[in-house]
């Protein structure tokens, strides 16, 4: 049974109810989630389901399930944390649950995703590397040339400051195969399998950034807020890693 990703069209809604599809040291899995897997770059998300009964069970992952040969399914998996395994053997499928997001942690996961499309618009070049966390992000792209991180960090800045809108759409399949130069990551392909593919757009007089993305996002860079370019690394003679972390 195919979760429902609430998370896909309103990266702020924090909570929901749901029910119980299955649920086992592997995962629970319910028939729909505000909680983001681990996919694209982005860390999975972490919070609670709360029980009937008041209960907390605490999240510490979330991943997409796989089937047999390993292959992601559309079910999504919620990992308990340790501890949690009398909580986590009471749930029965049908169980009605309450899903709630940590959502400090997610919106700092927002912040900085909407930040490294922005990076992708400062360095127009490919990226062959991406990993967001809650506490850093960082893009590798595949280029030889040098980069400046002041320069970097006050492009952040200035694109933060203009207040550019972040908006969510979809393009076909055959769209994206007929706009191949949309994706710009080397390591990452969009997420198919619907016949559509979600779409990243910052800006809208001005084009900032716009790609095939199916991670969460604040609505307008404004709210970002301060983030800085900590660190420009040459991880190899044809990759460059930029660093991103939050501002104090």
């Amino acid at each position: 049974m195919p979760t429902e990703l609430l998370f896909r069209d309103d990266a702020y809604l924090a909570a929901t109810t749901a029910r119980v599809v299955s649920a086992d040291a592997s995962g629970i899995v319910l028939d729909r989630t505000v909680f983001y897997p681990l996919g694209g770059g982005q860390a999975g998300d972490a919070g609670v389901l709360v029980m009937a009964d008041g209960r907390e069970l605490v999240i510490a992952d979330t991943r997409k399930c796989k089937d047999a040969e390993g292959k992601p399914t559309q079910g999504i998996a919620h990992i308990a944390a340790p501890g949690q395994e009398a909580l986590l053997s009471s749930l029965r499928p049908g169980d009605e649950v309450k899903a709630r997001v940590d959502w400090e942690r997610r919106h700092k996961l927002m912040r900085f995703h909407t930040t490294t499309h922005l990076l992708c618009h400062l360095v127009p070049q490919l990226v062959n590397g991406c990993s967001i966390t809650p506490e850093y992000a960082r893009l590798d792209f595949n280029m030889t040339d040098p980069l400046d991180k002041d320069a970097l960090t006050q492009g952040i800045a200035r694109l933060v400051a203009a207040g550019h809108p972040v908006q969510i759409a979809s393009i076909s399949d055959e769209e994206l195969d007929a706009n191949p130069a949309l994706v710009k990551s080397m390591s990452v392909q969009p997420p198919r399998g619907t016949g559509r593919v979600r779409t990243i757009r910052i800006g809208d007089t001005e084009q900032i950034d716009y790609q095939p993305c199916g991670g969460t996002h604040v609505a307008n860079t404004s709210e970002i807020g301060a983030v800085v370019v900590t660190k420009i690394e040459k991880k190899s003679a044809t990759t460059r890693r930029v660093v991103l972390g939050f501002a104090g």
